[in-house]
């Protein structure tokens, strides 16, 4: 004997909204400024906590190695202190690589593909969970201090979007702790926009540039937005920046003297004077940033390639990390060694690890100070340090071995960004420009710094292929606006030459790990394409009262990934009702099973915010034979309002519009074809082609 099973519902999620007063909508508004606020703090504490212990456990180590390197220097042996070096470095490197590949690989890299891909609708498993935060704060720590070719700036933005979707929630599934509060933004949407405001608190903190973080989450991450969010991330930025600034304050003995705005400081650029004839200059510079990023990225790309086919066991890993970490000490070595640059200290210029090794008394070598330091320090050194201060063999060599070590590092089990060593590289060879126009004797060229930051910014526009929003965070990050258009041309260029070579490295590392990313531009080709020529067939769909087993069984197919189901009234005429999500099916089916649990009250919608995002799997949801033959009324909790495309529409306006991309497409057998908005816009309810986007 059949039976049937009717979910039974409070109030459904619209009639709860339109049950709403207007002081309801006004305290959810609060709600969401409080959030914001919420997130720019916590993001604000992590980066100066990750600043702080980076600065003291670095300082400790250069201090330990160059006591050494000194007394070997008189005293003869110094290869006992390039062993002591590349140790301490691999020692640190190995912790952070074995936190990683052991408890959480996913906070590998910076993190900003997988943030990308979150707010590109793709849900990444584990990508913001409080234990990905806590192995990404450490693993960074133990890169930065272990002298990778590394920057803390971008894990940041990761660290930013893991706060972000954990204060939304008002709980934590990890430690399973819920505060009972922000219940109402308990979905997709909600927390979507969220964690955007936490990448740009991210980007903040790091550059010390709000108005950057907005529009780096505008542009590289959220694919929706509104103007509102626009003021709500801007605050979060404001606030995760002061935080920031304010505890640096008084770590640093002075407590209100705002000074830090981020982890990295790029110093005043006070004599911002430029030239017009040197804008041709500029551009060239740009050029040669796309090209060198280019190179960068095809050969990134081969590495991952290589990583991918034959180190992809963890303790494999860890050894390439390890490999890489002492490889750095040991060239950085050589070439310190090698090097006759020496220099005397400038009137204002401080060195904080200065090493003599060869060098007349009172003189340093030069090369030290860029590989003998925090590459944070050693970018503002190259921004700010006198003219002469680098010879141009100098600079070739560092730019050289930093390309390839920089390339290498990039992709490590280890937690890093590629920010600052692209603009550590950039600023070695856009000062080399610098020096060879000093050196022609033309008085006009005689500030090779703003050469620096033209090829810092060329070099990272090349790699990331950013342009508005990487703009202002260099014109934040410098202080002066001054040098606001020809950043921009720069950055403009080495995209333009970047984009004809190769893609961004971002871009790159989603498809390397098969992620559909959806972009906003459509195929070339896809203009003469119409929706029922890129849809596949038959059609899974649902009646609005179904078999259990039938249910289970759709669900359970490993090859039907969809992310809802559209409802039928009836299999003979296939005419679409309803759309149906396929998380919400598996919990009316969690709910079947265990009904007896439920059965003496009604199934409220605080049940279904209860159970997100972790809804049960349907691996988790046993149905005997008896209850295979009960029918399910899937009436409750439907979109009743699915978006419908004609199949004569040309797909590429539906799936590529400037409209936020719809979420599925189904063909029902009739001369209409569904695209319901589910609560993951990207994850496709069909198979087109292939079974990928």
């Amino acid at each position: 004997m059949q039976e049937t099973l009717k979910q039974p519902n409070e109030i459904p999620h619209n009639e709860k909204l339109l049950s709403l007063k207007y002081e309801g909508f006004k305290c959810v508004e609060i709600s969401r400024w409080v959030i914001c606020g919420l997130i720019g703090f916590l993001t604000g504490l992590i980066a100066c906590f990750i600043d702080i212990v980076v600065e003291i456990v670095a300082a400790y180590k250069y201090k330990i190695v160059k006591r050494y390197i000194d007394q070997f220097v008189v005293e003869g042996g110094l290869c006992a202190s390039v062993i002591l070096w590349a140790i301490l470095n691999s020692a640190f490197v190995m912790a952070g690589s074995l936190v990683v590949a052991i408890f959480e690989p996913i906070a590998a890299g910076s993190g900003i593909p997988q943030i990308k891909c979150y707010l590109n609708g793709v849900k990444i498993p584990r990508v913001v969970r409080l234990k990905t935060l806590v192995v990404k704060v450490f693993g960074v720590i133990c890169s930065v201090v272990g002298g990778l070719a590394v920057g803390k700036e971008g894990p940041m933005i990761h660290s930013g979007a893991v706060v972000a979707a954990g204060v939304s929630q008002g709980r934590s599934t990890s430690l399973k702790k819920d505060l009972k509060i922000f219940e109402y933004f308990r979905r997709d949407t909600e927390k979507r926009d969220f964690v955007s405001a936490g990448a740009a608190a991210g980007v903040s903190a790091a550059f010390g540039a709000p108005v950057g973080g907005v529009l780096f989450s505008l542009e590289e991450g959220a694919s929706f937005w509104n103007q509102m969010l626009t003021w709500r991330i801007f605050f979060a930025s404001m606030i995760s920046t002061f935080t920031l600034n304010f505890f640096r304050s008084i770590y640093n003995g002075n407590p209100g003297e705002l000074a830090n705005p981020g982890l990295i400081n790029f110093g005043q650029f006070e004599s911002g004077a430029y030239k017009l004839y040197e804008i041709p200059i500029f551009i060239c510079m740009g050029a040669v940033g796309g090209v060198l990023g280019a190179g960068f990225n095809a050969l990134n790309y081969w590495l991952t390639i290589f990583r991918i086919r034959y180190i992809h066991r963890s303790y494999l890993q860890v050894i390439e990390a390890i490999l890489a970490a002492a490889a750095t000490a040991t060239v950085s070595y050589i070439l310190m060694y090698c090097s006759d640059d020496c220099q005397t200290p400038g009137e204002h210029q401080a060195v904080e690890y200065p090493l003599q090794l060869f060098c007349p008394d009172g003189q340093h070598n030069s090369i030290a100070t860029v590989f003998f330091n925090t590459p944070e320090r050693s970018v503002r050194n190259l921004f700010h340090n006198f003219p002469g201060s680098y010879n141009s063999l100098t600079l070739f060599l560092f730019t050289f071995t930093y390309f390839f070590l920089a390339c290498w590092t990039y992709g490590l089990t280890v937690s890093a960004g590629v920010f600052i060593p692209s603009l550590l590289l950039g600023a070695a060879w856009g000062r080399l420009i610098g020096n060879l126009l000093t050196n022609s004797g033309v008085s006009i060229f005689a500030d090779p710094g703003k050469y620096a930051l033209m090829g810092a910014a060329a070099q990272l526009g090349g790699i990331v292929r950013m342009t508005l929003s990487l703009t202002v965070i260099m014109v934040e990050a410098t202080g002066n606006v001054t040098y606001g258009l020809p950043i921009m041309l720069v950055l403009m260029t080495s995209k333009i030459v970047g984009d004809y070579f190769a893609e961004g490295l971002y871009d790159i590392h989603i498809k390397l790990q098969s992620v559909p990313f959806l972009g906003w531009e459509a195929p070339a080709t896809s203009h003469s394409f119409t929706a029922r020529e890129v849809m596949s067939s038959p059609v899974m769909c649902f009646n609005r009262t179904e078999k259990v087993g039938t249910i289970v069984d759709v669900l359970s197919n490993t090859s039907a990934k969809h992310n809802g189901f559209p409802i039928v009234s009836d299999f003979t005429t296939n005419e679409v009702y309803l759309f149906y999500s396929t998380q919400v099916i598996k919990f009316f089916l969690h709910v079947f099973v265990e009904r007896a649990q439920l059965k003496q009250r009604k199934l409220l919608l605080k049940d279904f915010r209860d159970a997100y995002p972790r809804f049960p799997p349907i691996q988790s949801i046993h149905v005997s034979q008896d209850e295979r033959e009960c029918t399910m009324d899937l009436t409750e909790f439907m979109n009743p309002t699915p978006y419908t495309v004609p199949q004569v529409n040309q797909a590429h306006r539906w799936v590529w519009g400037s409209s936020p991309p719809w979420g599925a497409l189904r063909r029902t057998g009739v001369p209409s074809w569904v695209c319901p908005l589910p609560l993951q816009p990207y994850a496709l309810c069909c198979r087109v082609g292939s079974g990928s986007p």
